[in-house]
């Protein structure tokens, strides 16, 4: 089944301006965690390339690291992708909350 990531369900979604509101979003992400959620979490980031490069960055290895340190599954799937005209996105959701949603 083909999907788009904007499809999936999305429990919380952080507007992210610079790189300490993308360690912020990571710290609260890894709080919430990922285990037994059938949602993920949205991050949206300027479309300016350096800095979403950036953000994504702090981002994926922020949420890996933050929950190896709480010895937690970290079996994440992300995408990036363009979600509006001013945005690009990333979506977050845990890999067993992907195959029990059917995708």
């Amino acid at each position: 089944m083909e999907f788009h990531p904007k499809d999936l369900p999305i429990s919380k979604t952080y507007d992210l301006k610079d790189i300490k509101d993308a360690s912020d979003a990571v710290e609260d992400m890894v709080k919430l965690g990922f285990n037994n959620r059938k949602e993920g979490f949205r991050v949206l980031m300027p479309k300016e390339s350096k800095l979403a490069k950036r953000i994504g960055y702090t981002i994926t290895t922020g949420v890996t690291y933050g929950l190896r340190q709480k010895k937690e599954i970290r079996d994440i799937k992300y995408w990036t992708y363009h979600y509006d005209e001013n945005h690009y996105a990333i979506v977050l959701i845990s890999s067993k909350g992907l195959t029990e949603l059917g995708f």
